[in-house]
């Protein structure tokens, strides 16, 4: 089975919804949300939210809401307190990618990634991951410091 992509999905990736950079300025100043994860809507050619974390809610909690065979994107704010004792927060931009999700959504994930992370102003760092043990905690952790 081959797939033809169109001009806009194949060179500039898809729009970004305005519900999206809302939720993520929701989460960035106003601390209602710990994770927000991404999804490519085909349908309408744009990034639009799939799911939110409220600020209760741990790493766990949203490593556990990626999906095992699909891409997404997502942020994180990862709250710590420094050797200085000091309250930090960072966030996270995650391009979750699995080896087992199919062609066509790695390729539209990743024609989609650089105007997204563009519109999503405050990320601190990038993690790529084709497998949970590439975005662990710990490897949030030690990047944060």
């Amino acid at each position: 089975m081959s797939f033809r992509f169109r001009g806009q999905n194949a060179s500039s990736g898809m729009g970004v919804a305005g519900h999206t950079l809302d939720a993520f300025m929701e989460l960035k100043r106003k601390k209602v949300h710990r994770y927000i994860i991404f999804k490519v809507d085909e349908k309408k050619k744009e990034v639009i939210v799939e799911k939110t974390g409220g600020p209760a809610e741990n790493y766990d909690d949203f490593a556990a809401a990626m999906p095992e065979n699909d891409c997404r994107y997502a942020v994180y704010d990862y709250d710590f307190v420094t050797s200085e004792n000091c309250q930090k927060s960072k966030i996270f931009f995650i391009a979750w990618s699995p080896a087992t999700s199919r062609i066509r959504s790695k390729m539209l994930y990743a024609t989609s990634k650089e105007r997204l992370k563009r519109e999503l102003d405050g990320i601190h760092y990038e993690i790529q991951a084709t497998d949970p043990s590439e975005m662990d905690l710990e490897v949030i952790q030690e990047r944060a410091h």
